[in-house]
């Protein structure tokens, strides 16, 4: 089975920093860094002004920053050291096009899969994590294929998330389900058991199931 040392997440906002900072509290073992371009939002994150509040966030967030839970700007670092990235950026309603007014733009997911295909190497799983997961996934599989290096191995999951504000933290810590979507292949299952390994410290094995 593929192991996971390090976790870098891409995008510190409502689903990034929390489903991050839980990460790092329930797997003491795994270093977890949170990335994002917004330099005073990770600013937030290492002070005691949270940029989100949510009831335990900040409890969870000071049990295991500066010891194995990191917030940094440092994209392209976090991304070579990781074993599993996971995608977490916003998917905003499309202003223009096919879709306008309905569609999720799917533009700063794309950036981030052209990103880890530029600067990525060796073995990565990529996790997308969003309320999109199959087209965003879709899509990432096809940015990886036109621009992905030899010297790079890419897994492609997705990981749809079920956050409601106000109980992000109950809801992280006590999830009804976790879904996890990846290929057929045998390297897609290990990739699969890996992230489900992750889940598994804390979440029963019956509540983890196929996305």
């Amino acid at each position: 089975m593929v192991s996971v040392h390090n976790i870098c997440c891409i995008g510190a906002g409502y689903v990034g920093g929390p489903t991050c900072s839980v990460i790092a509290q329930m797997c003491k073992d795994i270093t977890v860094t949170v990335v994002d371009v917004n330099q005073d939002r990770i600013k937030a994150w290492n002070s005691n002004q949270l940029p989100i509040f949510e009831p335990g966030l900040q409890e969870v967030v000071e049990s295991c920053r500066g010891i194995n839970l990191f917030f940094s700007t440092d994209i392209d670092a976090a991304i070579k050291e990781a074993d599993l990235v996971f995608i977490s950026v916003n998917t905003p309603t499309k202003t223009f096009g096919i879709g306008k007014g309905r569609a999720a733009d799917l533009k700063y997911i794309e950036a981030c899969a052209r990103r880890i295909a530029e600067v990525g190497n060796g073995c990565k799983i990529v996790v997308e994590k969003s309320t999109v997961p199959v087209r965003a996934a879709e899509s990432i599989r096809r940015i990886f294929n036109a621009n992905t290096k030899s010297s790079l191995n890419l897994q492609v999951l997705s990981n749809p998330e079920f956050l409601a504000e106000g109980t992000a933290i109950a809801d992280l810590k006590n999830p009804d389900r976790v879904l996890i979507g990846g290929d057929e292949t045998p390297e897609g299952q290990k990739a699969v058991q890996a992230l489900r390994s992750i889940y598994e410290r804390w979440v029963p094995n019956n509540k983890i199931g196929r996305a």
